[in-house]
């Protein structure tokens, strides 16, 4: 896989796992209908399912996927929780994606 491929999967990969996340915070905080657990399950499914698509062992992807879950997490708190993020935020947000970067990009033995 390529840096591009393999940076859409974990985005895609994040999307699955907060909304599967973000679902039942809307049922334990927000008090909105229970069936909001059904594709939230199925959300978590999906994620559990991603990460198994990623070319390298399991610590390592997720290592790197938690870099990119850092970034898409900020994201989702600008656009959804309509949170301003700081210069903190964009700049662990850089941090995390340069760890990321060399994680990935790594030489392969063999």
């Amino acid at each position: 896989m390529n840096l591009l491929s393999i940076f859409a999967l974990f985005v895609i990969t994040a999307v699955a796992e907060i909304v599967g996340c973000y679902l039942p915070w809307l049922v334990l905080k927000q008090n909105k209908s229970v069936w909001l657990l059904i594709p939230a399950a199925l959300s978590l499914a999906l994620f559990a399912w991603l990460l198994t698509l990623h070319p390298t062992a399991a610590g390592r992807t997720y290592a790197a996927y938690a870099g990119i879950y850092l970034v898409a997490a900020l994201f989702w708190l600008r656009i959804v929780d309509g949170v301003a993020l700081t210069r903190w935020d964009m700049a662990g947000a850089l941090v995390a994606l340069v760890g990321v970067t060399i994680i990935v990009i790594q030489p392969t033995a063999g």
